[in-house]
């Protein structure tokens, strides 16, 4: 299961914070509808008994002006103007007593009360009411949501540099080292981007005088290899001059295999995986062992063609032959290769430590003359380059090692 982004769970946080937001603002303004309509009955419930009481027992235009001002109320004096508004303004309350009637009305821009005694009618225009408290509440809402908006943008922005350094650092992974992950910013991910920037820089350089020294050291033990064989060829024929010529080969084969175990430890290999036939790759290894071809039984299931690294494979397999031989009493080994593993069997002990302490450099039984030098720690690197597994049994005097998963490589 694939791990969920720091993006991914950003855009979560901030869309339940908005849903939060939306949420809680859908029961605040059904809570302040209920309680202003509450508020606004009362409020003309009080109205509408006070002046009533005024224009019944106490008629007195000044005082009831007072009491109209108090209340922030002015009667409506046109008289055409106050039918219009009484036939075509809604009703949304209306109270009946033994002095009068009391009506309120209200539309989308204002409110007013009509009031009626015996000897009085009168329509009153509310200057208090405002119809602007849903446009701000709305306003409040909308600006709370932009804000939430903004806040989530400036943040993946900030971290969109996060997504580049993560690309580059897959590439450097791969062995990659021509990246730039420098930045401008001035925050903790530019700082963390930078540092890797001069980190891959520093390690470029040293690779690049790991490559230098390589190739001098490969040049400095070349030429008197080279030489050393081209003076064994002039030798008269003879079992001397196969063994030098032998000898030669076999210092040339380690160097490259030197060369290949320092690029493979560290890291820095491009392993080239292409189609070839196993037995192709088999036949070279048994070349690399020098060794013939009397002392290796195979035994292969039909035609096998594997995506691997022609070279690292073929080193792979001559060290099982080298290290199945040179520990066999019989010095011979069988190889077994399908389409979903290769085993190579030899008669001899069984390994007195575990494997994986055998894939360590120089790791022996305790005799350093026995040791399995680079063997299995070169081929352990090489197998799990390409994804594939070293196993280990022992069974009735048979030493058993299996390069598990090749159905992943057969194409």
């Amino acid at each position: 299961m694939k791990k969920s982004s720091i993006f991914s769970s950003i855009t979560f946080i901030f869309i339940m914070a908005a849903i939060g937001v939306i949420f809680t603002s859908v029961l605040f303004y059904q809570y302040d509808k209920e309680q202003t309509k509450r508020n606004f009955l009362n409020r003309y419930a009080l109205m509408s008994k006070s002046i009533q009481y005024q224009l019944v027992f106490s008629p007195d235009l000044k005082d009831f002006f007072k009491l109209l001002k108090e209340f922030h109320m002015e009667p409506v004096k046109d008289i055409k103007k106050a039918l219009v508004i009484l036939n075509h303004t809604p009703i949304v309350y209306q109270h009946t007593s033994s002095i009068g009637t009391a009506l309120i009305l209200k539309n989308k821009k204002n409110a007013y009360l009509y009031i009626t005694t015996k000897k009085y009618s009168l329509l009153l225009k509310d200057k208090k009411y405002s119809s602007n408290r849903n446009i701000i509440f709305g306003s409040i809402f909308v600006s709370i949501l932009i804000l939430i908006i903004i806040a989530y943008i400036l943040t993946i922005k900030k971290l969109l540099p996060l997504k580049k350094l993560k690309i580059e650092i897959e590439k450097f992974a791969k062995g990659d080292l021509d990246i730039d992950v420098k930045s401008d910013n001035e925050d903790e991910i530019a700082d963390v981007a930078n540092a890797f920037d001069n980190a891959v820089k520093q390690i470029k350089r040293l690779n690049s005088s790991r490559i230098l020294f390589l190739r001098n050291i490969m040049h400095e033990l070349k030429t008197p290899i080279t030489k050393g064989r081209i003076t064994a060829e002039m030798l008269p024929e003879g079992k001397n001059k196969e063994r030098l010529i032998s000898v030669f080969e076999k210092l040339h084969n380690l160097i490259e295999e030197f060369i290949t175990i320092e690029k493979i430890s560290s890291g820095f290999m491009n392993i080239e995986q292409k189609s070839f036939r196993l037995i192709d790759i088999i036949d070279e290894a048994i070349d690399l062992a020098m060794v013939d071809k009397e002392k290796i039984e195979l035994i292969k299931t039909g035609e096998i063609n594997v995506k691997v690294d022609f070279k690292l494979f073929s080193i792979a397999i001559k060290n099982m032959i080298d290290n199945a031989i040179k520990y066999s009493p019989d010095k011979k080994v069988q190889i077994i290769a399908n389409k979903k593993a290769i085993v190579f069997r030899n008669r001899g002990q069984k390994l007195k430590k575990e494997l994986k302490e055998y894939m360590e450099p120089f790791t022996s039984d305790g005799n350093q003359k026995d040791s399995f030098g680079l063997g299995l720690y070169l081929v352990d690197n090489i197998l799990r380059a390409h994804k594939l597994q070293l196993l280990y049994s022992y069974k009735e005097g048979w030493n058993i090692f299996v390069f598990k998963n090749l159905d992943n490589i057969v194409v």
